[in-house]
């Protein structure tokens, strides 16, 4: 009955007396959490390139009284409420995560922070994901929508890294120059990004095939200002890997440039493809998931340019060293 209560009172402590998971558990946990972030953008992209954003056209019910679609509503409902079903597999990543983290010996809080940020995260989207719905699929809300996940992916991998370091203050592996262009890829990266939402809130994949309202402007104009925007994340890319081997950079920071590089262009091929062959569902759904590894390489460049060295396990003297430390202190 303590037992029971224990548990019931605070059940990660009670988990973590009983469980201790291997670096390896803590790392797979963490990963998991991070495919689920990516695999819910590219979920939610495909509800929306199915015309199935008003599948399920109420929230948090799907219809009426129902929680579930009915048959009347056909494969939109059926594919909007697997992508709602969805949410409830990432929550359990992240709750996995969470565990794990909290469960590892020695206990650290940093770890454990970004786990629960993952979490609320989830839940800050989820409802704005509800009210996505009942405002129609408003452009503007989906733009944001998207970014919020982007934000997700972003915790998500700081915490898969985070589980190969160790929690001393960061130390800098690349001058304070070669740093300020990492933040200057990383601000174009960012705007690339955002200014992809726009090309999506005023093109064509509305969402629905009722009149959804888009964003006013060219989508058209917009899209050249994001594949310039893209050139420009590619210069600057190049400019680093560059720099890093001049300055002679450790191995990680330019083996990681250069993962961005070559997902950039892949990336610039499936764009200029989807553009040039009128936007397919398909394609855009894999330029989509390609935004993701896009941005996971980049953020995997910021951390590569610094380290966090693991803290040496400390060593319990056994009796034998112990008698010797001693006498010889003696």
């Amino acid at each position: 009955m303590p037992k029971l209560l224990e548990l019931a009172r605070n059940p990660l402590a009670a988990i973590a007396d009983r469980w201790t998971p291997s670096p390896a558990t803590v790392r797979r946990a963490t990963l998991s959490a991070l495919v689920m972030s990516v695999v819910i953008v590219v979920t939610g992209g495909a509800v929306r390139l199915t015309g199935s954003g008003l599948g399920c056209p109420t929230a948090p019910r799907c219809v009426g009284d129902s929680w579930v679609p009915t048959s009347a509503m056909g494969v939109h409902g059926a594919i909007e409420f697997t992508n709602r079903m969805l949410t409830y597999v990432l929550c359990a990543a992240v709750g996995w995560a969470i565990i794990a983290v909290r469960s590892q010996k020695p206990y650290r809080r940093s770890l454990t922070r970004l786990g629960w940020a993952q979490f609320w995260m989830v839940v800050a989207n989820a409802v704005l994901g509800a009210f996505t719905v009942l405002t129609g699929l408003n452009p503007y809300t989906v733009c944001v929508h998207f970014l919020l996940a982007f934000i997700l992916i972003t915790i998500a991998v700081l915490m898969w890294r985070r589980t190969t370091e160790g929690d001393a203050p960061p130390s800098p592996l690349v001058g304070k120059p070669v740093q300020q262009l990492g933040w200057l890829l990383t601000l174009a990266t960012g705007l690339l990004v955002a200014v992809g939402t726009v090309v999506t809130g005023a093109g064509p994949h509305a969402g629905d095939s009722n009149d959804v309202h888009r964003i006013p402007v060219d989508w058209k104009s917009v899209a050249q200002l994001h594949a310039d925007l893209a050139w420009v994340v590619v210069a600057l890319t190049v400019a680093l890997w560059f720099v890093l081997r001049a300055v002679d950079a450790p191995v990680g920071p330019r083996d990681r440039t250069r993962d961005l590089f070559l997902v950039l262009m892949s990336q610039g091929v499936i764009g200029y493809v989807q553009y040039f062959t009128d936007l397919p569902e398909a394609v855009v759904g894999l330029h989509m998931f390609g935004a993701c590894i896009v941005w996971i390489a980049m953020l995997r460049v910021m951390l590569a340019m610094r380290e966090r060295p693991l803290a040496a396990p400390a060593v319990v003297p056994g009796p034998a060293q112990s008698g010797s430390a001693v006498s010889i202190g003696v």
